[in-house]
């Protein structure tokens, strides 16, 4: 099995059994942020929930739901996988990161990046498909929103 093959099956999987779905919590108060965002291109929809930590420094927890295609699915459970836990600046690099991924047209990852980016890294093959890769920004759109009202205690 080509590596292609393999962040395809990635992508399937991960759109089959979507990690953080289910929104959970409370999204107003301090540390708390919701967003719903939209790809008025071809209808896909998410609405994520953020929960940063007491001290504001890490996301304690990220819940989703949504429709649309496999990728914009795919990409919010990716996105659930690697951001919760993590601290906030983290996050904003590796969304940083992943969205330069999403603008290189199918150019080869370098081993670094590739590693930094783990699953996420299952999205190079997108980014050949400029129509497909609002698909798999959606979710990390809506998370830098939810961030920034959680930050700001909105």
């Amino acid at each position: 099995m080509s590596m292609e093959q393999l962040y395809q099956q990635l992508i399937l999987d991960h759109a089959r059994e979507r990690h953080g779905h289910g929104l959970r919590g409370d999204a107003s108060g301090p540390g708390a942020g919701e967003s719903f965002q939209v790809n008025p291109t071809c209808g896909d929809e998410v609405r994520l929930r953020v929960r940063l930590s007491d001290d504001g420094t890490r996301v304690a927890d990220v819940s989703w739901e949504g429709v649309g295609c496999s990728i914009s699915q795919a990409s919010t459970s990716v996105l659930s996988d690697v951001v919760t836990g993590a601290g906030v600046a983290d996050v904003e690099s590796f969304a940083a990161a992943f969205d330069d991924l999403m603008h290189s047209r199918g150019a080869a990852l370098d081993p670094a990046t590739e590693e930094r980016l783990g699953d996420a890294a299952a999205f190079a093959g997108v980014s050949k498909y400029p129509a497909r890769v609002k698909c798999a920004l959606l979710g990390w759109m809506a998370l830098r929103d939810a961030l920034i009202k959680a930050s700001k205690g909105e």
